[in-house]
């Protein structure tokens, strides 16, 4: 654990060559150190996402989350951004992976880094990491409950979320998955049509599952939390990251 650290919004270069604001947070001793790109999910850059990016750099991570609606959306409360964004659609994919390239490059510029590149999402943003560790050169992914990365989103949802179980075979990085055993987006079948495709590919990949526990079980401002497998997948998290971003 590192007691001290410094978390700020400082301004990255994403897809297209564009300055769009991102929060980053890192320990304030000595590296080197391992970078952790952290993808919101799609209620946004709020509150809940930044928190994780400072436990990261408590746990001695370089964190940083670009801000996926800062186009569309400057200065938008979260709540606001995301409703536009997803009323125009959602984040384009190669946007997407555009954005996640410009944040591992910003942290392996960082004094102290050590040039591994781990990359995490939750809901959307399990997906989108997913995404970025089958179009990047990363080190290590972890997926948490990444829906729509083997079946069709419903009626509603932003059009770009769209499968990508096809990307599979360009993985390039261990992956971690968690999910809930009472979610229905990705629901059990999903899970395991994706940890068979893995399997079948060679691709190291780790993935469980809880019981009790649906969608968005990490979110501790919800009615989904569960504290039990919350922590356990943060230990989870912890133990992989330490092993593929030392």
């Amino acid at each position: 654990m590192s007691d001290a650290i410094r978390a700020e919004t400082v301004t990255m270069t994403g897809h297209g060559g564009d300055e769009i604001e991102a929060y980053l947070a890192r320990p304030l001793d000595g590296g080197p150190r391992g970078g952790v790109v952290v993808i919101h999910h799609m209620p946004g850059y709020d509150e809940a996402t930044k928190e994780m990016v400072r436990t990261f750099a408590a746990h001695g991570y370089a964190a940083l989350c670009p801000n996926l609606y800062a186009r569309e959306a400057p200065g938008a409360s979260p709540d606001d951004a995301s409703a536009f964004v997803r009323a125009r659609g959602g984040v384009p994919d190669e946007r997407l992976v555009g954005d996640v390239d410009g944040a591992a490059t910003y942290l392996r510029a960082l004094d102290g880094a050590n040039g591994r590149i781990g990359v995490i999402g939750h809901c959307s943003g399990g997906r989108h990491a997913f995404l970025s560790a089958c179009s990047l050169r990363l080190d290590a992914a972890v997926d948490c409950y990444g829906a729509f990365i083997v079946e069709n989103a419903p009626e509603g949802l932003p059009k770009a979320l769209t499968p990508i179980l096809h990307l599979a075979p360009g993985l390039s990085c261990p992956l971690l998955g968690l999910f809930g055993k009472d979610d229905r987006y990705p629901g059990p079948e999903q899970v395991a049509t994706l940890d068979d495709e893995l399997t079948k590919l060679g691709k190291p990949h780790e993935f469980h599952s809880y019981d009790g526990a649906g969608h968005a079980f990490f979110a501790v401002d919800r009615p989904s939390y569960r504290p039990e497998a919350a922590v356990d997948g943060w230990q989870k998290i912890f133990d992989f990251f330490g092993r593929t971003l030392s």
